[in-house]
Formats: C-alpha cells, sequence, structure tokens
C-alpha cells in the first residue's frame, strides 16, 4: 500500500501556484501581450458606481468585453457611453482576479462612424421630446430691445467679432462675454455651467444679469459640434430663465440646443439681428407714429370743434330759454297781492270767531278758581324750613366773605411789597441815581449828545442834572432852567443876583462850548 502512495505519477513534478499567484501571472501576461488596443463594439449595460467609477459592457454578435473607466478619466472622455452607442474604445486590457475576470481599463470613448452618431443624436431627440422639452408652449419671448446681452462663445474666435459688428450697426447694446470651449471633452460641461452662471446673476448688481442669453459657434463636422448635443447642454438650456437664442453652426447644422432654445439663428449673424432691431429704423418708425399723432389728433381737434358748433346751433338761445320761467314769475307776483288780503282777512274772521266764544264771566270764573286753588297750595306750604335753610346759607355767606376779605388784604399787601421791591429795583437802575452823584445828561433834541464834535454841531443843547434842567444855545443864546427838583430853593432864581450862566449884550464869549 505504501509502495503505491510512494510511486510518482506523471506530471506531479509541475510548479505548484497559489490562487493569488496564479491571477498575478495572468494579469501579467493579458497586460503583457496586449498592451494598449482598441476595441469595437455596441455599448451595453451601463452602470455608474456610487464611486464615480463607469461600469459598462462592449459587446458584439457573439462575445461581451467588460469595460472599466476610473472617476478620475470620466472628465477626459469625449463621448461618454451609452447603451446601444457603437463605439471604439481605446484602452488597457487587464484582470479581476477576486471573481477570475478579465477587462478592459478603458480612457478613450470615439463614436464608430457618423450613422451611429446620427442614431445616438436621434435617441436623444426623441427622450427629450418625450419629456416635453421641445413643446411650443414652455419657450419664450425675446425681449424686444434687450439692455445687455450675454453671449457663450469662443472669445477667440470670428463668432463674437460678428456678433459685436452687427449689433453696432443695428443697435449697440452692452454685451457680457463667457468664454468657453465650443469643441472637445470641455464644450459641455462649460457651455452648461455660462448659461447656468448667467441665470444666477442678480438683476441690477455690479455684474448686472443680461436680458437675453447667445449660444453661438460656427460650422464644423458633427463631431466638432457634438457637445452641443450633450444632454446636460440641453437641460441647462431648458432650465434657463432668461431667453435664449441658438446660433451653432451654419444653416444646414442642427444640433439639440436647437430644439431646446427659445429661438434658433441660422447663423451667429443672424442671432444678433434676432437680437436687436435696427435703430434708424426705429427712429424711423417712432418718426412716422409722431406724425401720424400729430395728424389724427389735429383731425381729432377739428371734428370736435365742427361737432360743438352744430349743437351750439342746434340749441336755442338763452333768452328764450328764460321767457316761461320769467312770465311764470310775473303770474305769481301778480297774484301775492290778493293771496295777502285774502289770508289776512281769513285769520282775521277765525281770530273773531275764537273771541267770540271767551265771555267775561267765563274769564272771571277761571280767575277766581285759580285763586281759590293758589291760596290752598300756600295754606299747605310751610316756611319754617325754609328760613333755617336760609339762615344756614346766610351764615355761610358771612364766613365765606370774611374769608374773601382775608385773602384778598393778603394778595394786596403782596402785590404792595412786589411794586415796593420793584421800584427800588427801578431806582438802583435808574440813571437818576448816577445825576445824584454829580453827573449830568446832555441832549440835543430829543438824541443824547456824547461827543464835543456832537455839542459842538447842536443848535441848542438841554443838559439834566439831578436838579433840574438847563437850556441853552451854541449861538449865543441863553434860556432858563426847564424844570427844577422838587428840593426847597431848588430851580428858583433871584432876580437881584446876577445869572452866571446867560451872557451880557456883546459879550465876546459867545456860547458855552
Amino acid at each position: 500500500m505504501s509502495d503505491l502512495f510512494d510511486d510518482p505519477k506523471p506530471g506531479q513534478n509541475a510548479p505548484e501556484f497559489s490562487v493569488s499567484e496564479l491571477s498575478g501571472e495572468v494579469k501579467r501576461t493579458l497586460e503583457g501581450t496586449f498592451g494598449r488596443i482598441r476595441v469595437r463594439g455596441e455599448v451595453g449595460r451601463v452602470f455608474k458606481a456610487r464611486s464615480g467609477h463607469l461600469y459598462y459592457d462592449i459587446k458584439d454578435d457573439r462575445s461581451v468585453l467588460a469595460c472599466t473607466t476610473w472617476k478620475g478619466q470620466i472628465s477626459n472622455l469625449a463621448v461618454v457611453p451609452e447603451e446601444g452607442l457603437e463605439v471604439v474604445v481605446t484602452g488597457r486590457l487587464t484582470a479581476f482576479g477576486a471573481q477570475s475576470k478579465y477587462n478592459m481599463n478603458v480612457d478613450e470613448v470615439a463614436v464608430a462612424g457618423q450613422g451611429a452618431l446620427m442614431a445616438l443624436l436621434e435617441k436623444r431627440k426623441k427622450q427629450l421630446e418625450a419629456e416635453g422639452l421641445f413643446a411650443p408652449e414652455r419657450k419664450k419671448p425675446l425681449p424686444y430691445l434687450p439692455h445687455i446681452i450675454g453671449v457663450v462663445t469662443s472669445p477667440s474666435g470670428a463668432v463674437i467679432r460678428d456678433i459685436l459688428h452687427r449689433l453696432r450697426e443695428r443697435f449697440p447694446r452692452k454685451v457680457l462675454v463667457w468664454p468657453v470651449a465650443v469643441q472637445g471633452s470641455n464644450c459641455a460641461p462649460e457651455v452648461a455651467r455660462a448659461i447656468e452662471g448667467f441665470n444666477r446673476l442678480t438683476p441690477g448688481g455690479a455684474l448686472p444679469r443680461p436680458d437675453l442669453i447667445i449660444v453661438a459657434r460656427g460650422g464644423g463636422a458633427i463631431e466638432d459640434l457634438w457637445g452641443f448635443n450633450e444632454e446636460v447642454v440641453a437641460r441647462a438650456v431648458a432650465a434657463s430663465e432668461i431667453p435664449l437664442i441658438s446660433a451653432v453652426g451654419h444653416e444646414t447644422d442642427t444640433t439639440l440646443i436647437d430644439f431646446v432654445s427659445d429661438r434658433r439663428a441660422p447663423t451667429p449673424t443672424a442671432a444678433a439681428e434676432l437680437a436687436v432691431p435696427v435703430r434708424l429704423e426705429l427712429m424711423g418708425w417712432v418718426e412716422d407714429q409722431g406724425a401720424r399723432l400729430l395728424r389724427g389728433t389735429g383731425q381729432a381737434v377739428q371734428m370736435r370743434r365742427q361737432r360743438l358748433n352744430d349743437l351750439a346751433r342746434a340749441m336755442p338761445r338763452p333768452e328764450s330759454l328764460l321767457d316761461t320761467p320769467r312770465q311764470r314769475l310775473d303770474h305769481v307776483a301778480d297774484r301775492l297781492p290778493r293771496a295777502l288780503i285774502a289770508g289776512v282777512q281769513n285769520w282775521h274772521v277765525a281770530l273773531s270767531r275764537a273771541s267770540a266764544a271767551l265771555r267775561p264771566a267765563t274769564l272771571r270764573q277761571l280767575v277766581d278758581s285759580r285763586r281759590d286753588r293758589l291760596r290752598n297750595l300756600s295754606s299747605r306750604l310751610s316756611l319754617r324750613p325754609i328760613t333755617q335753610e336760609a339762615s344756614r346759607q346766610k351764615d355761610r355767606l358771612i364766613q365765606l366773605s370774611q374769608r374773601l376779605d382775608a385773602a384778598q388784604g393778603l394778595r394786596i399787601e403782596r402785590h404792595r411789597q412786589n411794586l415796593q421791591a420793584t421800584g427800588r429795583q427801578l431806582d438802583i437802575l435808574s440813571y437818576k441815581a448816577t445825576l445824584e452823584r454829580g453827573y449830568a445828561v446832555v441832549r440835543s433834541g430829543a438824541e443824547i449828545v456824547t461827543s464835543r464834535a456832537a455839542a459842538a454841531q447842536a443848535v441848542a443843547l438841554s443838559i439834566e442834572f439831578a436838579d433840574g434842567s438847563l437850556d441853552l444855545s451854541t449861538r449865543g443864546e441863553s434860556t432858563r432852567p426847564a424844570k427844577t427838583s422838587g428840593k426847597a430853593g431848588a430851580g428858583k432864581s433871584d432876580p437881584s443876583k446876577p445869572d452866571n450862566n446867560s451872557t451880557e449884550a456883546g459879550d465876546d464869549q459867545g456860547a458855552l462850548f
């Protein structure tokens, strides 16, 4: 039995591999044998993982090749794989040992021929049309004269120059240019971000929001215009709140953005023509409308004047309108005196009838009955409570009178004291106290003289002292004191004594100054 197990079997001298070693050897063999390859086929199942990696199949009528594009490689793809699309993928063949499978790491995807591109375009078109993105009722009207126009295009191409030149010729407007790539893998995301960026601007802000957007690009092959057929661009145009004009390619070129946009222009120059009117034509139209308005206004005024004249002729004269009321007034005026006389007579008759019913005996009886009733009421009335109440009111009146006299005396005394204090303050502040100290006030008429020059020019002077005033003439005349104080002997002149203030006849002294 032991000999049986000890005998070597054919093939037992072959090397042994672990599973991982075998998987690694297979992976190295695949990668070393094939290297970088290109495979053509139809895209099958497409799946994007949460990690961002893209998994899909490339198949033909007999076999299926699993393909993987890592998250960092997706942005470099010119065409994103879609199910049913015929493509040519480029990458490296590798193996995944965990499941004993091989796959292809794809970093380039190209559409296999124009027919496949058109089929993909038709498929996307039907999908977006089914969602209602092409519906006419969702298209927004273009503004007649936008203040600001946003242009999404390449800043270095001839398209932007054509648009600016055409706008300058028709109606100059402010233009905001958002530079984007118009072909290649970056075209679709940049155009979508530009449209969304214009919509996020604040109206009237530092960078104002445009009133109209133009997405423009020159003509080219379908591969060059493919970025405008991407779904992300079509959805960005559909979500735009700003009216948008698509001007991609020439008149024969058609992209998905043309169906979603609010207006399609065959060329970028035509987009500029759709955006603004011709200013000269607009000015001419305004002038024509102004002329029509003036003519219409003049005709309307003329018609109203003619109508007014016709109505004026049809109306009666003012004198004829007043004839009937004047006659009615005269008739009433004639009837008024007779009516007054008749009324007075009627009232006189009524009064006579009423007085006839009143007899002296009846009046005497009525007076007697009223007198008896009054006598009965007076006998029932007691005067004692009235007398007591009158006594109390009298005492109260005497008390109030005494209080009023006392209050009035206090008030008069308080006012007298205030008056005396005010008089003392007036005496202190009066210039009379200054005159008591030996000063005098010199006046010329009603004005006070404060300088020698003014006194020399005055015709007559009045000097006021504490005990009176003295009138002087600067021309050699003197007068007696005008008024004196109330002191004994003050202001009285003695005829036997000479007046020192007067001058003798023929004295050369003249005046006081």
